[in-house]
């Protein structure tokens, strides 16, 4: 690498760590999603609650994670008070029959969801409807809790949402409203009161439903005196006996199973997990340019010389034609002699035969021997097997003397 490169590969690595340490000093980002978990500390879980439920109540609080229609169907002789919080609560027809049929013995149904299926608002004769908040306006809910017992009926501000679900429709014979919500604008106009707590007898038992789930949150609790209107609600809560908190119907997860999880959710695990894989990258590009590329093998052709004079040979016996694979035996012979041992075979004379034994390892008899055969086979019209055979050995001797095989 030259210097230039090194130089442009300096900076690159300088500008990166930077980056890296803004990145990683940058103040985390708040998590704003509505999980309503217990184990959540964001600001719309629900951990604050759990937590002060865990110290009011602690030997009736009871933290529940299967599904009611399960808890009620293995034991139907639970007494108390049925606990539900989340952005949204839908049960199946069979658990919410079972759910009230629950109640109706003398038990307590508290839920809060921002909506109701339509099975149970029409089961309480209710329905809901939403209220908004003036456009270009900086407004904030107000929401109040009304019980008469209540010594001061002081308003509780939120301004995290620019819409709020009421009742627009109640029960006014069987239904006691217990909190409302409304808008205060700038100018200190009020709009009117709407129902967002309210509570009806049912059978034996009573159902408690509250459109404000929010208030149960982290958030909300801590910030300023709200805790108060939490503490409020929460007090139409028989503590004397069992409380069953529901952590099944929840918009968040209560644990996560993926291990990238704690590497992506904790800072130093996430930013230790980036700086491995970029330099696995700088690792990638500058090993593979040290390497050189793997040279295939690459197999030489087979030399089929010998097999193709076979066949052929083989074809001409089959056919009888010794004559004429004699003659091939012989030419090819021949050109052993040429190839190996470099002597022209035009002119077989008493030199040739001096120099092919001398450099074939034979006697000068031997040698004249061979020759003096072939010419015989040369001249001949028909040849035999045996002829063909004591040429071949002939041949074959003569190869395996020169080689010193023998």
């Amino acid at each position: 690498m030259g210097k230039k490169e090194s130089t442009y590969l300096i900076i690159a690595l300088v500008t990166i760590a930077i980056l890296m340490l803004f990145q990683y000093n940058k103040p985390k980002e708040v998590n704003w999603f509505p999980s309503f978990v217990a184990q959540h500390k964001i600001p719309y879980g629900t951990y604050v609650l759990n937590d002060l439920m865990h110290k009011w109540y602690p030997e009736n609080l009871q933290q529940v994670n299967t599904p009611p229609f399960e808890v009620l169907q293995k034991d139907s002789t639970l007494q108390g008070t049925y606990f539900f919080v989340n952005n949204n609560i839908s049960f199946g027809e069979a658990e919410l029959n079972e759910l009230l049929a629950w109640t109706a013995n003398g038990n307590t149904l508290f839920i809060a969801s921002n909506g109701f299926e339509e099975q149970l608002k029409d089961t309480l004769h209710l329905d809901t409807s939403g209220l908004y908040a003036e456009l270009g306006g900086e407004q904030k809910q107000r929401h109040t809790l009304t019980h008469p017992n209540l010594k001061s009926k002081k308003s509780y501000a939120f301004g995290k949402d620019p819409y709020a679900t009421y009742f627009s429709k109640i029960d006014t014979l069987n239904t006691k409203v217990m909190g409302t919500v409304n808008y205060y604008s700038q100018d200190g106009s009020e709009q009117e009161e709407n129902f967002n707590l309210i509570k009806q007898p049912f059978g034996k038992g009573e159902i408690i439903l509250s459109t404000f789930p929010k208030a149960f949150t982290n958030y909300f609790i801590l910030e300023g005196n709200n805790r108060n209107y939490t503490a409020g609600l929460l007090s139409y809560i028989d503590g004397s006996k069992n409380i069953y908190m529901d952590n099944h119907y929840k918009s968040g997860k209560s644990f996560y199973t993926s291990p990238m999880y704690i590497f992506l959710n904790t800072k130093e695990f996430k930013w230790a997990y980036y700086i491995v894989l970029i330099g696995t990258l700088f690792y990638m590009i500058f090993e593979g340019k040290r390497k050189q590329r793997a040279i295939p093998v690459v197999i030489p052709l087979k030399n089929q010389t010998l097999a193709f004079t076979r066949t052929i040979a083989d074809m001409y016996f089959e056919k009888g034609e010794q004559k004429s694979i004699a003659d091939y035996k012989i030419d090819y012979f021949l050109e052993f002699i040429r190839s190996h041992f470099y002597i022209s075979t035009l002119k077989r004379d008493e030199t040739f035969y001096h120099n092919l034994a001398s450099r074939s390892n034979h006697t000068l008899g031997e040698v004249k021997e061979l020759f003096t055969y072939m010419e015989k086979l040369k001249i001949r019209t028909v040849v035999t097997d045996a002829d063909l055979k004591r040429l071949n050995t002939l041949i074959e001797k003569f190869k395996a003397k020169s080689d010193g095989r023998k």
